[in-house]
């Protein structure tokens, strides 16, 4: 299934607050994978539930990258609220919990996690010639006019 391109220049509108958390792993011991294979099979779950209950959740978009050791995450939420109140949910705290168990202080694997605030009016982004992709999933998606057509025009507003 292909994605629909836009042709051209776009934006997204900058005008509320957004999270952006960037979670993920790395495979520090490729063999240990009784350690590593858990902590990457936990994701899926959590992932159908974020995208099948997204407004209630607070839950934007998502992005994800797959490289020889890491996985990262780029999410979008609304707020640092819905954020941590899905580290308390269910299907969270299990995972956490196994993790904990089953890795603890192993170093065969890593997790990680960065939560950034942005302030409405103080983050940009430009798209040419993409399809929905980022901040562009996850907020409304426009096209850039002479009035907005340079980043220091956007970040102004």
């Amino acid at each position: 299934m292909s994605k629909s391109i836009f042709t051209g220049r776009y934006t997204t509108e900058n005008d509320n607050d957004v999270v952006v958390f960037i979670i993920g792993m790395r495979v520090n011991k490729r063999w240990a994978l009784g350690k590593w294979l858990p902590v990457f099979m936990a994701m899926p779950g959590m992932l159908k539930e974020l995208h099948e209950n997204k407004e209630e959740l607070g839950f934007l978009s998502m992005e994800s990258y797959f490289g020889l050791r890491t996985v990262a995450l780029i999410q979008y939420w609304r707020s640092t609220d819905d954020l941590t109140a899905y580290a308390r949910n269910e299907k969270h705290l299990t995972a956490w919990k196994n993790f904990n168990q089953k890795v603890g202080d192993n170093d065969a694997v890593g997790i990680y996690h960065e939560t950034y605030r942005l302030k409405a009016r103080q983050y940009e982004s430009v798209y040419g010639n993409m399809p929905l992709y980022g901040l562009g999933k996850a907020l409304p998606h426009i096209p850039i006019t002479p009035d907005i057509n340079s980043a220091q025009k956007r970040l102004r507003g």
